[in-house]
């Protein structure tokens, strides 16, 4: 029973970490190391399916591996979040959401270059 609800949280996270590849409220690399977490402790095959693929390798091999984050990828990161949010600011449609994705963008920042280490 324990074991089937890991499964089920591995494929959940990873499912909606999927979607925050696109939607950038949604932290793809929290729910991605959920995933490896989950599925390390109820089945090796998926663990070792999802270390192979190729969303964990760009998002998450770096931190999960070594607890830091390479220059270049968190600049990388940094770009996709300020185009993303841009347009998400640019088309949310009240100004109190706007100002709430503005922080998130502002957290966001201060989070990847202030406390998680530089490779």
């Amino acid at each position: 029973m324990y074991r089937l609800f890991l499964l089920t949280g591995g494929f959940i996270s990873l499912s909606i970490g999927i979607v925050g590849i696109i939607l950038p409220v949604i932290p793809t690399t929290p729910l991605l190391l959920l995933s490896g977490f989950c599925f390390a402790r109820s089945s090796k095959k998926f663990e070792s399916w999802l270390r192979k693929t190729k969303v964990y390798q760009f998002y998450v091999s770096d931190y999960a591996e070594s607890k830091a984050i390479s220059a270049k990828r968190k600049k990388h990161i940094i770009w996709q979040i300020y185009l993303l949010m841009g347009i998400s600011i640019w088309l949310a449609p009240l100004l109190w959401i706007k100002i709430g994705l503005f922080l998130l963008t502002l957290f966001i920042t201060y989070y990847l270059f202030k406390v998680i280490p530089t490779k």
